[in-house]
């Protein structure tokens, strides 16, 4: 094999897939991209058994050929040669990669690529595209509620599916830690009526959302019930799905919130986080006080003090206290777009839900706390 790449290019494709590379490898071919030459074209794999990602790249190629060689020592590599350095990647055989440029050069150890796992697609029926910007959307508004506990591992990703919302064709990405949780709709696109709901792993939600920065056109998603597939602008992540039951998560948007409160978002937000200096570290809780176009947000900590910040809002109910985990709620201002966020509200022990005022396509819960 022999090859000539741009360093930018290669630095480029090596990021892209080195990241879905586990540090610590108990199989030794997991550490390793598989690097394969022909014609005028450079592709790079990766994997862990659970996602894969493959990209191409433009390259000069003398002689076509393929092998496998560590993946973050090669990153390392390129990312310290000199910006504008052309790169020459070599291999007499399968067992050893010399990487040139310049007065640089490296020898590395390279394993079988026949020990490399490929990742079988099975059959992806369903299939539409989004464009970056929506796909991009329906990541940012929920991926920050997925749940870290392994526990709960169907709740370990974003739950992927059509719904209808008045007569209308929705899909529908919902997140959910059991603490708050994000939905957020738009027009279901062709291809996606009918899909089957999936869970799409962590994992696999923040690589893809990663990539998609650098997307220049429109995503394809193909699916079957096992797994997903993201396609664009020369890259290919293949990714298992959660095998698990997403919960109900209409039972617990509550109905009956009647008391409204509106604000000012930034102005809020940065109260809220003013306040939440004071309280504890592991509960980080702050408590709204409402009357009538007021509120008052306290913290108390029995080591640090307290504090207290007061707002003018738009609320004309009776008075109430409600207390929330100012981490969880600072995560979900941080998704509102526009200059007002609104509160329905029912009392100290119900969900609250909060939208954007002039966004009603995402929608958040977050469950109270006792303050």
């Amino acid at each position: 094999m022999k090859l000539t790449l741009e360093r930018a290019a290669l630095l480029k494709s090596l990021g892209h897939v080195q990241s879905v590379v586990e540090r610590r490898n108990t199989i030794p071919i997991l550490a390793n991209v598989l690097i394969r030459a022909q014609q005028n074209a450079v592709s790079f794999a990766a994997t862990d058994m659970e996602i894969e990602i493959n990209e191409s790249v433009d390259g000069q190629v003398g002689k076509p050929g393929a092998l496998t060689a560590p993946a973050h020592t090669l990153y390392e590599i390129v990312r310290k040669l000199p910006e504008g350095a052309q790169v020459d990647l070599t291999a007499a055989n399968s067992n050893q990669l010399t990487l040139s440029s310049g007065r640089s050069h490296f020898k590395l150890g390279c394993l079988p690529i026949d020990d490399f796992p490929k990742m079988p697609e099975g059959d992806l029926k369903q299939k539409f595209t989004l464009s970056a910007a929506d796909l991009r959307t329906l990541i940012d508004r929920t991926r920050f509620a997925m749940s870290t506990e392994e526990t709960r591992y169907y709740l370990n990703g974003i739950y992927l599916h059509t719904a209808k919302n008045k007569n209308v064709e929705v899909l529908r990405a919902v997140a959910t830690d059991g603490h708050r949780l994000a939905r957020v709709e738009m027009p279901a696109p062709r291809g996606a009526k009918d899909m089957p709901g999936i869970i799409i792993p962590r994992k696999t939600v923040n690589e893809v959302r990663k990539l998609i920065d650098e997307a220049s056109g429109d995503i394809e998603i193909a699916l079957s019930e096992a797994k997903v597939r993201f396609t664009f602008d020369g890259v290919v992540i293949t990714s298992k799905l959660i095998d698990g039951t997403f919960p109900d998560y209409e039972r617990v948007i509550p109905t009956g919130n009647d008391k409204l409160m509106q604000v000012d978002t930034r102005a809020f937000a940065a109260a809220a986080d003013r306040v939440a200096t004071i309280s504890s570290e592991k509960s980080r809780a702050v408590k709204l006080s409402l009357t009538p176009g007021h509120m008052v947000l306290s913290a108390h900590s029995p080591e640090a003090g307290s504090a207290t910040e007061e707002l003018e809002v738009k609320y004309d109910g009776a008075l109430l206290d409600v207390g929330f985990n100012a981490r969880y709620m600072l995560d979900i201002l941080q998704q509102i777009e526009s200059e007002g966020v609104s509160f329905s509200l029912a009392d100290a022990t119900a969900p609250a839900i909060i939208q954007d005022v002039a966004d009603a396509s995402a929608l958040y819960v977050l469950m109270p706390m006792r303050v």
